[in-house]
């Protein structure tokens, strides 16, 4: 079987024409009309990639999409058969205020070998570069966990920085973070861009604490592609949430390992900068192009890609 890093140059427009699309939406406070905007070029943009695509984590159910929902049939119809997971603006808050940091992200994986998560909206999550790659308990004490990571990275814990998203429910851990020596990295939102600097160990040393589940497992992709470790564990907030996931014959609560996110090593991670952030810049126009930054990350030659865009106006 051909691998679906072929697909690398076809699904890099799908991101860079998502964030074109929303980026004449920065700044003007309209979250929902720049995510709209995202989620209709991506659609278009996708639907011309060579390939049998299933998208497995979309907009799904709570945004009510009419569009890149769970198990809408994406692609050209011809070429491998792929499941898809998007994120065509993560940061709609970032975005809406003109602030740094959204993205466009797509995931791509062979068939069969993606982790539904069903009705499980939150994940605690776990990811930590290469180097640490099986040498952290994701059960561990916190105190436990950060020793063995700076201990990983040749790192005294006073060196560590640790992401978070800055809710309300972390903030036990942040002091347990602060109490064994670390430092923290807060951000309101965005934790696929937390786990993505967690990866690659730039800027950040671990990403850890509960966000979305579909994030989460957008992130493992990443972390397969990169190399990187990560664990996940279904954390249900919402009410419901936890009846839900019973339901679905799934368990909260139980660490589950990056392959068990994502089974193959022949996955794509691609995201396109839409405000400039920590790992990308954002979409710039002039009188005659748009320009673009992406990363496309290919887990099967285990390549990333810096790719600066820059599609004419006509």
């Amino acid at each position: 079987m051909a691998s679906i890093g072929n697909l690398a140059l076809s699904l890099l427009p799908v991101t860079e024409s998502a964030a074109r699309a929303a980026s004449g939406w920065i700044g003007r406070g309209e979250k929902e009309l720049g995510d709209g905007a995202a989620v209709d070029a991506m659609r278009s943009a996708i639907a011309q990639v060579p390939m049998r695509g299933l998208v497995i984590i979309g907009e799904g159910e709570k945004d009510e999409a009419p569009m890149l929902y769970n198990g809408e049939v994406v692609g050209s119809g011809t070429g491998p058969e792929v499941e898809i997971a998007v994120d065509p603006v993560e940061g709609t808050t970032f975005l809406a205020q003109g602030m740094p940091g959204s993205i466009c992200v797509l995931a791509a994986a062979p068939k069969g070998s993606m982790f539904q998560p069903g009705p499980a909206y939150y994940m605690d999550k776990l990811i930590i570069p290469a180097p640490a790659r099986g040498k952290i308990d994701p059960a561990a004490p916190m105190k436990d966990k950060l020793h063995d990571l700076a201990r990983a990275l040749g790192k005294e814990v006073r060196e560590l920085r640790i992401f978070l998203l800055k809710k309300p429910r972390h903030e036990a851990m942040i002091r347990e973070i602060q109490a064994a020596g670390a430092t923290v990295r807060l951000q309101t939102d965005g934790d696929v861009s937390g786990g993505i600097m967690a990866a690659l160990g730039t800027k950040v040393d671990a990403m850890m604490g509960i966000g979305g589940t579909p994030e989460g497992v957008i992130s493992a992709c990443a972390a397969r592609a990169m190399g990187a470790d990560m664990f996940g564990a279904l954390s249900p907030q919402k009410p419901g949430e936890a009846e839900a996931i019973a339901a679905a014959g799934l368990k909260a609560g139980q660490w589950l390992g990056r392959d068990e996110l994502v089974s193959s090593d022949d996955v794509l991670f691609v995201a396109t900068g839409l405000t400039s952030g920590d790992i990308l810049d954002g979409v710039t126009r002039s009188h005659y192009f748009v320009e673009s930054e992406s990363l496309v990350i290919s887990g099967h030659d285990g390549i990333l890609r810096r790719v600066r865009t820059h599609q004419r106006i006509d």
